[in-house]
């Protein structure tokens, strides 16, 4: 550690973008679990006291680790609203990509903080100024989200990785059963999963096309 690095105590300096930083690498490579204040001091070489100059307590910490990653996403802005959703929901989709733990955190934080709510008012002024309700902005937000962090849960939990690993799944989930037993889900395995190239993320760009059309149908009826 440089001298840069230290007070003229010998205290590591420290600040609140630093502990963040180190979080979240902790958090994406080892899980939340892995991360407590002890853990986080550990790995920055300060005493876990030193951590409560930046941070309040481990709810604060993830308040704002969640704040970093909505800072990470695209804020919806102008113009075309289905392509700005849509852009703004592959972003959502790749934050999450790298930050697996922060699925089921996004939309739960009691104390959010400003990213968080920038992002939140960004998306409802935009589908308001594409001319949706109040409720129906709501119901758009909701179906978006739900889809959103289900397919990331989804996909984040599935028990293959790739084309050749669907292959191996597949014939140890079904081979305790009559080869005919389930035709459909052999034919879908064998006539789509496992054919080269099959990543079942290329799925969610399918099916938020599918949202996004049907949500404008609504939108014009109305």
């Amino acid at each position: 550690m440089t001298t840069s690095a230290r007070s003229e105590t010998g205290r590591r300096r420290l600040s609140r973008e630093q502990v963040l930083e180190t979080a979240l690498a902790r958090a994406d490579t080892r899980g939340l679990e892995a991360l407590t204040m002890r853990t986080l001091a550990e790995e920055l070489e300060v005493a876990p006291m030193a951590l409560y100059r930046h941070i309040a307590n481990k709810e604060d910490l993830i308040d704002a680790m969640v704040d970093v990653v909505f800072a990470e996403i695209g804020v919806p802005a102008g113009g075309d609203w289905k392509g700005a959703m849509r852009r703004r929901a592959l972003s959502v989709y790749d934050a999450l990509s790298h930050h697996r733990w922060a699925i089921g955190l996004m939309e739960s934080r009691r104390n959010p903080g400003p990213s968080n709510l920038r992002h939140h008012d960004a998306v409802i002024g935009l589908l308001r100024a594409a001319g949706f309700s109040v409720e129906m902005a709501a119901h758009a937000y909701s179906l978006l989200d739900g889809y959103i962090y289900g397919f990331a849960l989804t996909k984040m939990n599935l028990p293959f990785d790739s084309t050749a690993e669907v292959a191996d799944v597949a014939a140890s989930m079904l081979e305790p059963f009559p080869a005919k037993e389930y035709p459909n889900l052999v034919e879908l395995i064998t006539e789509h999963a496992m054919k080269p190239g099959y990543d079942y993320g290329d799925e969610f760009e399918y099916g938020l096309d599918v949202i996004l059309d049907g949500l404008e149908r609504i939108r014009n009826a109305a």
